[in-house]
């Protein structure tokens, strides 16, 4: 019997959005695991909100419940993110919202994410992901690996102009997509710098590739369960990469012993294997003998006991949470300009790709 094709006149609805939630929803689990850290992270809010006067703003649990989700499921922009939660009730529930409840103004909302950038709540948050990984036995404090990615920045390189004279070039007068022509002019930070971005750089990601203007982004990770545990972003440059790996060893517990750090070839240096064994760790590089029959700064020492090549295997898995960064985070091209807003945005979407982690460890009961 053909079922009638009737319009949609029911007003009233007695099944809860809990009830429409699958038991077995990945966001389940994340929604468990974010609760207690929202709840830990309440005094750090106490601190950056009036107490008593003016009105009431978004609550900034919902507010990194919804960034949370922004970045989950790759919603480009807050507008799209605000309409998304008018009607998807999946994000309803997440970010504590009642079906009836009205959603924000995006220019509000953007508002109010700078507070939470003001306050450093990206790296608390981060943190206490941490401490949830830590208490789980998810954490080694022994075993690190350590890499970098250029994140290509808001600006395009008709935005790149000489520091002396910013003045617009000549352009064909398209007033929204002019020609350019830059042909045959050098360009370099030194004499150079984007107007859209000034703290951008130009930078190559290797020999023989065309340049883009970004931000280097560098993570510091741990072997045993690929749990990231440091962030770090700064202006791109020739020694750059080994400078942020040597500072964010020095945010670890100086109480672990045995400590070991996996990197690629280019962290091969004798300035940065110095700077890495001062800091209590041995260096497991990757040796760079290949190019121009150069000498490597490690030598048999270190390369001969077994926990060298483990190191090598497991380095190859930061590769994971970079891709997983540009492909979901929506960090392949950035939408915030300032290396500050970078670095914040970097440590929410290095934090979502842990809660995710700890969710897959958790369903394949790993966790002690």
């Amino acid at each position: 019997m053909r079922g009638a094709d009737q319009p949609q006149t029911t007003m009233f609805s007695y099944v809860s959005v809990e009830d429409r939630i699958p038991a077995d929803h990945p966001l389940r689990t994340i929604h468990a695991l974010v609760q207690p850290i929202l709840t830990a992270l309440s005094p750090r809010f106490d601190a950056i909100y009036a107490t008593r006067m003016g009105r009431p703003s978004i609550p900034p649990e919902r507010l990194l419940r919804a960034l949370l989700l922004q970045v989950l499921f790759t919603i480009r922009s807050e507008r799209q993110l605000m309409e998304q939660l008018n009607y998807n009730l999946l994000f309803r529930w997440f970010v504590g919202l009642n079906p009836d409840d009205a959603v924000w103004v995006p220019t509000v909302f953007s508002k109010n994410r700078d507070r939470l950038i003001e306050g450093n709540i990206a790296d608390a948050f981060m943190q206490e992901v941490l401490n949830a990984a830590d208490v789980r036995a998810l954490l080694s404090h022994e075993h690190f690996t350590v890499d970098g990615t250029l994140l290509e920045a808001w600006a395009s390189h008709k935005s790149v102009r000489p520091k002396d004279d910013p003045s617009p070039p000549p352009s064909d007068g398209d007033p929204k997509h002019p020609t350019v022509d830059f042909r045959g002019e050098k360009r370099s930070n030194t004499t150079h710098e984007s107007v859209t971005d000034p703290e951008a750089r130009l930078a190559r990601k290797s020999h023989g590739t065309a340049s883009i203007i970004g931000h280097l982004g560098s993570v510091l990770m741990d072997n045993r369960h690929g749990v990231i545990v440091a962030t770090d972003v700064r202006a791109p440059g020739h020694a750059a990469e080994r400078d942020a790996a040597v500072e964010m060893l020095t945010t670890l517990d100086p109480r672990a012993r045995r400590r070991t750090l996996g990197a690629d070839k280019g962290y091969d240096t004798p300035a940065f294997v110095e700077g890495t064994r001062a800091c209590g760790v041995t260096p497991h590089v990757a040796q760079n003998i290949h190019v121009n029959k150069s000498k490597s700064a490690i030598d048999g020492r270190t390369t001969r006991h077994a926990g060298y090549e483990i190191s090598q295997r497991k380095r190859k898995h930061v590769e994971e949470g970079f891709g997983w960064g540009k492909t979901i985070g929506g960090l392949r091209k950035l939408h915030h300009r300032g290396r500050a807003k970078v670095a914040w945005i970097f440590s929410v979407v290095t934090a979502a790709y842990n809660l995710v982690r700890l969710r897959t460890l958790i369903r394949a009961g790993v966790c002690a």
